[in-house]
């Protein structure tokens, strides 16, 4: 990260969402401190955006977010007989078919589903807190580097909902069942110590060094070849879903198409 992300002219920046490229590096950054970057609808569709507008020479994308918190999880609004402007209301969507209420979250999903495309490497740049919305859009990247003041929390099972944001298959394979389910049905805080012994965060730095840190993580995945990495990444995501075996094949197969790249041999 050569330059600033403010000092990059943006890709996109509207709705809470500013993206900027930088060579091989994409910065997402959450621009609404204010309101600790609580999120909505609008928010969601503008992050969608800026996975759809990641030039092909993107390797890393950074996530990270302004002021003390990096998201307090979904604005209360949404709570709210009204809802947002624009928008259908929690209550309009529960009155709604089934298919529509299914389409709408489905489109709220797709805010959180691009960070773990096979071709690049996403890393979450955490402050503060991580609540909610908040935890589940840090748990879509594939690695966390967090401030030593991290609060992440799951609080949508004390509300009488539950997490749908894609953050339960994460947080299973990263903490396993049993401590998944009881974070989120005590909605209790998870501070810097326990995410980073529990495997929740690869690292856990001081608040003022955030930056510098991801900026090394960004660096050390552009060190190595991008074609040997989609294919780490594409082995290890999978790993969980294949028996022993099929996994043995699967590594054969992956190094036997990066044995040919090297040799220049064709398929």
């Amino acid at each position: 990260m050569a330059s600033s992300d403010q000092d990059l002219v943006p890709v996109l920046d509207k709705d809470g969402v500013r993206l900027t490229v930088d060579d091989a590096i994409a910065t997402v950054t959450l621009t609404n401190p204010t309101k600790r970057n609580a999120q909505s609808p609008a928010l969601w569709r503008a992050l969608t955006e800026a996975g759809r507008q990641l030039p092909g020479t993107v390797r890393v994308v950074v996530l990270r977010a302004e002021g003390k918190s990096f998201s307090a999880g979904l604005d209360r609004q949404a709570f709210t007989p009204e809802g947002f402007d624009g928008e259908p209301s929690f209550v309009d969507l529960a009155r709604g078919a089934d298919a529509e209420l299914d389409a709408t979250i489905a489109e709220y999903q797709e805010a959180f589903t691009w960070w773990r495309r096979s071709d690049i490497v996403s890393v979450a740049a955490v402050q503060g807190h991580a609540i909610g919305a908040g935890f589940q859009l840090a748990l879509a990247c594939d690695l966390r580097v967090v401030a030593d003041d991290v609060q992440f929390a799951m609080r949508e099972t004390s509300l009488g909902l539950v997490p749908d944001l894609t953050g339960t298959h994460p947080l299973v394979g990263l903490v396993g069942y049993a401590r998944a389910l009881e974070i989120c049905v005590t909605g209790r805080f998870v501070a810097a110590e326990e995410a980073v012994n529990t495997g929740l965060a690869n690292l856990a730095v001081p608040a003022g060094q955030l930056d510098d840190a991801v900026r090394d993580f960004a660096s050390a995945v552009l060190a190595a070849p991008r074609d040997a990495v989609i294919e780490t990444k594409a082995l290890l995501r999978g790993a969980q879903d294949r028996t022993y075996e099929e996994q043995r094949t699967a590594e054969r197969q992956s190094q036997a198409r990066r044995l040919r790249d090297l040799a220049g041999v064709g398929d």
